[in-house]
Order: C-alpha cells, then sequence, then structure tokens
C-alpha cells in the first residue's frame, strides 16, 4: 500500500540527481530553490556530495580561475532575466563545465517557444547546452542542461510545500474584471467559476503547468494513479491541467498505486486563515519571528543565548541565526509535535525535551513543574554552552527551544490575544445586528499607535494595542463572512451606508499607516514603499487602501456557487454562541461520510471520457461515480497555503471520523496570517515572475 513517506521522500530524490553534479563545482541557486534545499538537508547535504561553495544566482557573483566548473539550479523559465544572469556569471568567470537545472520541464519550455506538437529529445535544452559553450569561450567544453523538479519541501510528516508556487494564489473578483478588460464585450466572463485555463494571462499559464507537470513527476514516482477533485475556480483549472497532462494519461494507465488528491481554493475559507483562534505554537511563532533572509516559511532564530557574547544592538549581526527546519529525528519530532498539537501542548513538549536533553547529558538541571515561562526555557537551554559536544548532540531541539521562548517573551504576543479577542466579538455581532453597524465598530480602534494612554501614565505604546496590520486582518475576517450572516437583499439606503462608512474607514487606515514610525513588511508590500516619504506616502497609501477594499468587497460571495458547503459561520440560537466552522473539516466530514454520500461541490476532474460516458447514463440509471474516500490515501492540496492550526484540525478530524487513513498535505505554502493580505492585496497577483 502507498504511503505519506513515499511523497515526503520524493524531494530528496530529486536533489539526489543534482548531488551527483555538483563535485569539484561551485553552486548557484535562485531563492525558491534554496528554499526548498533548506527543508531537505540544507546547503550541508551539497558541501556533503564535494560542492566548493554555494552562491546566490546574481549577476555580481562569479567565480576565480581556480574553480572551473559550476552549477546552476532554478525555479525559473531558460529565458528572459534568468539567461541574462546566467550569461552574465560566465562572462566573468573562467569555467570549462557548467550545468544547469530547471525546475520547469522541457515540455512547458516548447510551449513557451509556441511549439505545440511533440518533439523527440529536448532541442530547447540543447541549444542552451550550445549557448552555454559559446559563452565559456570554447565549444569543445561541457555543458548539460536538465529539467529536475526539485520544488517540493517536506516540512514535515504531514505537510509538504512548494516554495516556487508560494505566491500562487486562486483568483479573485478584481481578476475577474482585469481578464474582461481584455476581451469583447459579449464575450465577458459572468462569474470566476466561467474562466479557464486559456483565458489566463501567460505567465499564470506557465506558472500552473509548471505545478501540473511537477505534481505528475511526483505521481510517476511514487507509481500513483490519482484520481482528482476540486474545490475553487483555481483548483478546478490545476486539477483540469494535471488530469488532460499527455504524460499524466499515459502513467495513470499502468500505474499500480491509487490516491485521492483534493485541490482546493484558499479563497473558500479566509476565515480560518487570518483568524487567531487556532491555538498553536508555530503559528505564533511564524508570526512572531523575523523570516529568514529569501524565505517564506522559516524565521529566523537569535542564538545569543547560547554563548557568551553580551547583548548589544550589534550582536544580532555576529552570530548567524537558527532556524525552524532540523535535521535530528529528535528535533523532527519535536517540530512535528509543535507543529499539530495545541500551543499548551506544544509548550510542555519543548520543556520536556529539553530536560531529558540535558539529563542525557548529565547536566546540572534543576526540575520545577508548573506553567513553562519563556526564563525557565532559556535557563535550560543555557546549561548547554560548556559543553560543545553536548551543543552539537542536541542543536535542534535547542534552536526550537530558543523559537518557543523569543516567542513566548516577545512584545508583540499580547496583540495576539487581543484579536483573538475582537474576532470573539465581532463573530457574535455578526448574529445581531447589520453589516455597517458591526464595521462600525472598528472606527474607534483606527488611531494611530503611540497616542497617550490615560491608563497609564505619560505617553507610551501598549503592548496590546491594535497595529495596522491587526485592523487589516480584523477587515479581511469581517468582509470574509459578511454575506452569509446577512439577508441577501440590502436596501439602497443600506447600501449607501455602507459606501459612506468604507470612504471613513478609508481615511482613518490611510491616517494610521502614514503615522507609523517604521513600516511592517506587509505594510511594505502594500504600499510599495520601504521607507516613510511623508509627501509621497500618504497618496500611495490612500490608493493602497482604496484598492484593498475593491478587494473586500469580493472576499463574501467566494462560496456563492456552492451547494452544500456555502457557509462557515453558525449563528447564535440563544443558547449556543455564534461560531466559525472550518470548511476544511466540512470537506473531511464529506469525504469520511460512513454513508459515502456524493457532495455536489466535490467536483471529480480526472475521468475523461469514462467519466463522460458515467455522468451521461446516470441520467436514467444508478451510477457509482469516484469518491474522495474510496482510496486509501488522501491528499488534500491547499492552493494558496494552509495554517498550522488547520494541520491540527486535519490530524483531529481524520483520527474522529476514520481513524488510520493516510492522509497528507500538499500546499503552496505555511501561512502566517499576516500573508493573507499580502496574497490578497499584491500587485503582482495576475502576472506572477516566472524570471521573463
Amino acid at each position: 500500500m502507498l504511503a505519506t513517506e513515499e511523497f515526503t521522500r520524493f524531494p530528496l530524490l530529486m536533489w539526489e540527481k543534482v548531488l551527483s553534479k555538483v563535485k569539484k563545482s561551485v553552486v548557484f541557486m535562485d531563492d525558491k530553490c534554496a528554499e526548498a534545499l533548506h527543508w531537505s538537508g540544507g546547503a550541508a547535504t551539497l558541501l556533503e556530495a564535494g560542492a566548493r561553495n554555494l552562491k546566490q544566482f546574481s549577476s555580481f557573483e562569479a567565480c576565480g580561475v581556480n574553480e572551473p566548473k559550476a552549477v546552476f539550479v532554478v525555479s525559473t523559465l531558460l529565458k528572459g532575466r534568468t539567461v541574462d544572469i546566467i550569461k552574465d556569471i560566465i562572462s566573468l568567470s573562467h569555467f570549462q563545465y557548467c550545468v544547469v537545472f530547471t525546475t520547469v520541464a522541457h515540455s512547458v519550455h516548447l510551449l513557451v517557444n509556441k511549439v505545440t506538437t511533440e518533439m523527440e529529445g529536448s532541442p530547447v535544452f540543447e541549444q542552451f547546452e550550445e549557448k552555454l559553450c559559446e559563452w565559456m569561450g570554447n565549444m569543445n567544453y561541457t555543458a548539460e542542461v536538465m529539467h529536475v523538479p526539485v520544488v517540493f519541501a517536506p516540512v514535515s510528516q504531514q505537510l509538504i510545500v512548494a516554495p516556487p508556487f508560494a505566491h500562487l494564489f486562486p483568483l479573485l473578483s478584481p481578476d475577474l474584471e482585469a481578464i474582461n478588460e481584455k476581451r469583447p464585450e459579449k464575450r465577458r466572463f459572468a462569474s470566476l467559476n466561467d474562466i479557464d485555463m486559456h483565458c489566463l494571462p501567460a505567465e499564470l499559464q506557465i506558472e500552473v503547468k509548471s505545478l501540473a507537470s511537477a505534481l505528475n513527476s511526483m505521481f510517476e514516482a511514487t507509481g500513483t494513479r490519482e484520481e482528482s477533485f476540486a474545490l475553487g475556480p483555481m483548483s478546478r483549472i490545476i486539477a483540469g491541467e494535471l488530469a488532460n497532462l499527455p504524460q499524466a494519461k499515459n502513467r495513470r494507465k499502468t500505474a499500480p498505486n491509487k490516491a485521492s488528491i483534493i485541490f482546493v481554493d484558499r479563497t473558500m475559507d479566509l476565515t480560518g486563515a487570518v483568524g487567531h483562534h487556532g491555538d498553536n505554537l508555530v503559528e505564533k511563532v511564524l508570526t512572531m519571528l523575523k523570516l529568514l533572509p529569501g524565505h517564506v516559511t522559516d524565521v529566523q532564530v537569535d542564538m545569543l543565548e547560547l554563548t557568551s557574547l553580551h547583548k548589544t544592538p550589534h550582536s544580532k549581526n555576529i552570530l548567524a541565526p537558527g532556524c525552524l527546519a532540523q535535521i535530528q529525528s529528535s528535533a523532527r519530532s519535536l517540530w512535528d509535535a509543535m507543529l499539530t498539537s495545541k500551543h499548551k501542548e506544544g509548550v510542555i513538549e519543548v520543556r520536556r525535551q529539553l530536560v531529558e536533553a540535558a539529563s542525557k547529558e548529565n547536566l546540572p538541571i534543576k526540575m520545577s513543574m508548573g506553567r513553562v515561562t519563556p526564563e525557565q526555557l532559556c535557563s535550560y537551554i543555557q546549561l548547554f554552552r560548556s559543553s560543545r559536544g553536548a551543543l552539537e548532540s542536541h542543536c535542534g531541539v535547542l534552536q526550537l527551544g530558543l523559537a518557543t521562548a523569543q516567542t513566548l517573551r516577545h512584545p508583540s504576543l499580547p496583540r495576539w490575544d487581543s484579536c483573538l479577542a475582537f474576532e470573539r466579538l465581532l463573530l457574535q455581532a455578526l448574529g445581531d445586528a447589520d453589516f455597517p453597524a458591526v464595521l462600525r465598530q472598528l472606527l474607534p480602534l483606527m488611531k494611530p499607535r503611540g497616542v497617550e494612554d490615560t491608563s497609564a501614565s505619560g505617553s507610551r505604546l501598549r503592548e496590546d494595542e491594535l497595529g495596522p496590520d491587526e485592523l487589516i486582518l480584523l477587515l479581511v475576517y469581517l468582509y470574509s463572512l459578511a454575506d452569509e450572516t446577512q439577508p441577501a437583499d440590502h436596501d439602497t439606503e443600506e447600501e449607501e451606508e455602507l459606501e459612506k462608512l468604507e470612504r471613513d474607514l478609508i481615511g482613518a487606515l490611510t491616517l494610521v499607516i502614514s503615522r507609523e514610525k517604521e513600516l511592517s513588511p506587509l505594510l511594505q508590500k502594500l504600499t510599495g514603499e520601504r521607507k516613510l516619504l511623508p509627501l509621497r506616502l500618504f497618496k500611495r497609501v490612500h490608493s493602497a487602501v482604496e484598492k484593498m477594499f475593491k478587494t473586500l468587497r469580493g472576499l463574501s460571495s467566494t462560496r456563492n456557487h456552492l451547494k452544500q458547503l456555502r457557509s462557515i459561520y453558525t449563528a447564535s440560537d440563544g443558547i449556543h454562541q455564534a461560531t466559525y466552522r472550518p470548511f476544511l473539516r466540512q470537506i473531511l466530514e464529506e469525504v469520511f461520510h460512513p454513508d459515502r454520500r456524493e457532495c455536489p461541490d466535490i467536483e471529480h476532474m480526472s475521468g475523461g471520457l469514462t467519466d463522460l460516458l458515467k455522468t451521461g447514463f446516470s441520467m436514467f440509471m444508478k451510477v457509482s461515480r469516484p469518491h474522495p474516500g474510496d482510496n486509501p490515501l488522501l491528499l488534500l492540496f491547499m492552493v494558496g497555503g494552509v495554517t498550522p492550526s488547520e494541520l491540527r484540525l486535519i490530524k483531529e478530524t481524520v483520527a474522529t471520523h476514520r481513524p488510520g487513513t493516510q492522509v497528507l498535505v500538499l500546499s503552496t505554502r505555511l501561512l502566517r496570517p499576516t500573508d493573507i493580505p499580502e496574497l490578497l492585496f499584491g500587485t503582482q497577483r495576475l502576472v506572477p515572475d516566472i524570471g521573463v
């Protein structure tokens, strides 16, 4: 029987192909591939395989005379900017042997070059090999170009992410308008569900085809014959592309192992992605600590506690940061526990493993029961400073312990609880009042931070005071629930009231952002500004906030096309409070229902002609259609990201409804709450960066 371990091993198998070529070479790698490698053993695997050095894929890098071999690993097409960078590096170096690995399949390169017929060999790659020799200055030198899908990263036993597709996000209502603008009036689409692959911008088509190709490679390596299902417009396009891929059709004829894969658009449930109700330690770690440069998942862990250095403004620049991705088995098991357990359970497990590690090394640990504090964790960690051997043996657990301690004492952590409290209040209010009345409750919160606090002496910033990031999250939370909590027939007066209120909110939020002393990463992406330039910034912020509200208005209608799974909100009945019903839980309850019910919203995508015939026959006779619960392995692919708390929810739901079933989550990324506004309001949504 097919096991999830075969899928989590697949990224390592693909990196083996790269490792076989790196001996005595300098490796140049772009950020997306570097992040995938980071979760598959890291740079150490390259060096152990014989690589001399690892450098950034940049025109400003080069090699010396004594470095004749280069290996390039890129996540983009071999066109445009990517080709320019490779040429620049080669021109400034003295290479005699170049190997180029691209994660984009040769079939996609053919399509980009407008070649629709199948061709023998890899002519695009062969032509590029000739160019490499030309740039090296001797046609007798060696050049190799090949496709290796090193796009997946095994974050845990339950989760595989795809860093090169981290910014792939489901379509939104502004995207529909942008697509319709380029079409004749009579051929415009009425809704997002009408859009097909050929209507997408060329760059987005290439990204979808590349993802489908990478998934096909994974299924081919694991001998999988999948049944594909989809929920949401973008998921339907990706699942359809995978189903119609010629290589996939051939594979499904002979593959021995069966599995179901359900593609789910993140926009089907944004409430769960921006909410703070998950009660998960890793979610807080990812939110509080800064990301590693060039990464979208892992964070920087300050290693100062493991040294004798004194904390100064410059001490962070002296030490390389730690991280969450670990290769030691004890650290991996701790990471899995943190990822799929409740906050309190995760913190207790961190303390238990630190105590166990200290006991193994005979360190003088002082046991203490009761509440786990960051000071307690740090006192355990500091014991390892005196023993280099102990540090090396337990460095993975120590880094996860430091990440936990730094999160628990982070000055922004009280804002997490403040957001949770407001979300609970707003959830109840949505069932008791109309939407404008609930939205108006946010206006008093929209004031510049650092104003004088009458409850405390002097003027200072309260730790639990909401900033612009948290206010934007609350707006997404509210708008994602707006339609299903309100009556369908809005009168003109209510519409006018809502428009006026939104104008007030736009003005208030613009002022809040403009008064910030330092722009957060989210605000930098929202405004396109890194530094505060008051005159230009105010106009830029106002324009960005206006566009943001335009997108917000369409969020509540993302589930309108569904027949059964339309609601993620249960109103108060006077006895029980209003509650949020996670969309993923509803999907799994349908999939694992003992009566094998057919859910009209979970669309089967990979049947081809056979499925069409069954659909026709089902009009006058009972026909058994494929069901996602039929196969021993279920894959959930979250297009747009999955949260750590959702991983715990999936684990608990499977254990309740069908114990023993293997479920593996694939996702474009592991989400923090603030990732959602970046993805929703990003300027490059329909035109992703594919290196051209």
